[in-house]
């Protein structure tokens, strides 16, 4: 990445300020030795702002980033001297989102080991399949999850709240040393149509990734940050790093709850928020508070903007919103400012600095601006392969994202769906998310999604699935009509289903496969 960006930007966020010249070198030294994995990212915050907040929980445990480096340093050493972890062994991590969790990655990371982010929403049976693809040695997971790894494998040591607290407190002393190899963070993909992979990400090798990150949206150093998103998800993870890099006070809750999200928001003076676009839609079905929160950054991925939500939530809390879109192979493709989203509030915005984004045909040839085709994906973050061996189609150094879009002459990206998604109708392609973000605009309409589902006499039809808010109805035939009136004949759905809610996952995406059970 080129070097004067680079240091325009650090500078524009705070990180290269002045700073007393024993802890300054006492960072570049963590840096330099631990590199820039999650161990090493914490230990630079702790030399350089020991006794800055790093963490602060729903239930008031404040820890300084000199404390948290502590509780994960004992960490590691009781995984170590208990249970016999090495490097190059995987730990399984099965909690929400507070200090804990955090302490764990990091131990994880500190002796070289690949720490399994597992998916607070999957069942007994998913986790147990995970467990022996991913070949635990340890499983740490919160109380409440105690009935769901009971039938896992006598022989898997499992690590409840109380027994976390217990190999903190009880850690005998001894030297940690850089591993010989860095430990992997291990995300499960979302699993929406089928069984969650695990995925390697790669660790950081310089500023770069931050850079491309803080250029496009304006965090800087000691921001009070809240992570709504799942930590285990791989937006919330990314997060997690950005707060580490920018010495940042974490806020979490272990829940989300749109009320006391804004309640915290308020009384932590939080001048940023991390989120799912599913949180910010339910921001916005309960009074804001007052007064507001003092918010200068809400950045959310991990699924496609509803049609209409970005201008609404910006004409309440200010063009504060950034909307990321990537994955867990590619990280991050486009990021969405205020002003995009207000010009086109469905666009996935530009492709930040060091990023590349192509649209191939199935040839693998570019597609003229404006036509749709598969997105490609290159930066220095791209996956590296599943843990079951498996790896995406890849062309000149770019990534198959799965999904189909389409870039304007003048940069925008728009993301039509995932490729899988798309119907062929009666010989006519069909992408539902522009029939979604229609039926978002509707006021009576709370939350949508459009499938495809079977058809003997056009192969596949559509298929509306439409959750309402409270006391409102509407007619099947008042919604085809609607989408009559703005859409082509072969985008109406045939069938309008109303249910009370969507399936989602824990990181908000709709369970596809669950809808289409109404269908046998």
């Amino acid at each position: 990445m080129d070097l004067p960006f680079v240091v325009t930007t650090l500078t524009r966020r705070g990180l290269l300020t002045p700073g007393r010249p024993i802890r300054v070198a006492s960072q570049l030294n963590a840096l330099r030795r631990w590199g820039w994995s999650l161990a090493g990212e914490l230990r630079q915050a702790a030399a350089r702002d020991p006794d800055c907040t790093a963490v602060v929980d729903e239930h008031g445990t404040e820890l300084t980033y000199r404390e948290l480096l502590d509780r994960a340093e004992r960490m590691a050493r009781s995984l170590r001297a208990g249970f016999g972890v090495q490097t190059g062994d995987r730990i399984g991590v099965l909690c929400r989102n507070h200090h804990g969790l955090i302490e764990t990655i990091v131990a994880a990371t500190v002796l070289g080991v690949d720490a399994v982010l597992v998916n607070t929403g999957l069942s007994a049976a998913q986790l147990a399949t995970v467990t022996e693809e991913q070949r635990l040695r340890v499983l740490v997971h919160d109380d409440e999850f105690a009935e769901r790894v009971v039938a896992l494998p006598a022989e898997l040591p499992r690590v409840d709240e109380r027994a976390r607290e217990e190999l903190v407190a009880g850690a005998l002393p001894g030297d940690l040393h850089p591993p010989e190899r860095d430990g992997r963070i291990i995300v499960l993909t979302s699993g929406t149509t089928g069984a969650p992979k695990g995925a390697r990400r790669p660790t950081p090798n310089g500023f770069g990734p931050l850079v491309s990150i803080i250029d496009r949206i304006p965090l800087h150093t000691r921001d009070r940050v809240m992570i709504a998103a799942p930590i285990f998800h791989t937006w919330g993870f990314a997060a997690l790093q950005v707060c580490f890099a920018l010495r940042a006070t974490i806020v979490l809750h272990r829940r989300f709850d749109p009320a006391a999200t804004l309640a915290a928001l308020v009384t932590h003076r939080c001048d940023a928020l991390f989120a799912v676009p599913v949180m910010v839609q339910r921001l916005m079905e309960v009074p804001p508070p007052d007064p507001r929160p003092a918010l200068k950054v809400v950045a959310v991925s991990g699924s496609a903007l509803p049609g209409g939500l970005a201008t609404r939530f910006m004409d309440v809390y200010g063009d504060v919103l950034y909307n990321l879109y990537g994955s867990t192979e590619v990280s991050w493709a486009s990021i969405a400012g205020p002003a995009e989203l207000r010009a086109a509030p469905t666009t996935a915005g530009r492709p930040p600095h060091g990023t590349r984004v192509r649209i191939l045909d199935a040839a693998g040839q570019p597609v003229p601006d404006g036509q749709v085709g598969r997105i490609f994906v290159g930066n220095e973050m791209l996956f590296e392969g599943y843990t079951s061996g498996g790896a995406r189609e890849s062309r000149d150094g770019l990534l198959d994202t799965g999904d189909l879009g389409r870039l304007t002459a003048d940069g925008l990206l728009f993301v039509d769906g995932r490729a899988d998604d798309m119907i062929i109708s009666g010989g006519e392609n069909v992408f539902p998310s522009e029939v979604e973000n229609l039926l978002a605009q509707l006021p009576q309409v709370r939350e949508v999604a459009v499938i495809g589902v079977p058809d003997e006499e056009y192969g596949q039809r559509l298929a509306a699935f439409l959750a309402l808010h409270p006391g409102e109805t509407l007619d099947p035939d008042a919604v085809r009509e609607y989408v009559r009136h703005y859409l082509a004949r072969f985008s109406v759905p045939r069938d309008v289903v109303f249910v009370k809610y969507l399936p989602r996952n824990a990181t908000g995406k709709v369970l596809t496969r669950e809808l289409r059970r109404y269908y046998g």
